[in-house]
């Protein structure tokens, strides 16, 4: 949730970038490279993308869609978050991180969406499921 209150004070309206989102990125955030301080390349854009990835990513986990591809999604963003703010690595950062890297390696689990159109694609793509036996032994070779 962290992620998805920051992104609702990036938005004035409908894709309409805050002035304060936009000078943070062009004024103060800095990304923390080899000892050096470099500004953001393309800080409009940088905004724009991190607000609508601050939105979009948080609901796709909430509901359990595309969960992995969402995961990694907020790793990525943890990774740049740590490279602008590198002090907040053991309060925030490393949860994160760890968090993302949990719903990558086990997906979301047995009630997201996407479990159900894994159930419902297994369903369509094997119209006649084999007997429980037979299932088991196929399975296993």
């Amino acid at each position: 949730m962290p992620f998805f209150k920051s992104g609702l004070t990036k938005w004035d309206g409908f894709l309409q970038l805050s002035d304060g989102a936009d000078s943070l990125f062009s004024d103060e955030f800095r990304l923390h490279l080899f000892g050096a301080e470099i500004p953001y390349p393309f800080p409009h854009q940088m905004a724009f993308a991190s607000g609508c990835m601050e939105i979009l990513l948080p609901i796709l986990l909430a509901l359990g869609l595309g969960t992995r591809l969402a995961a990694l999604g907020l790793l990525g963003m943890t990774a740049i978050i740590q490279l602008t703010v590198p002090d907040g690595w053991a309060n925030f950062h490393l949860i994160w991180a760890a968090s993302a890297l949990a719903l990558l390696a086990y997906g979301a689990g047995p009630i997201s969406l996407d479990a159900m159109i894994g159930r419902l694609w297994n369903k369509k793509t094997r119209p006649f499921p084999l007997h429980p036996k037979r299932e088991k032994r196929a399975l296993a070779s």
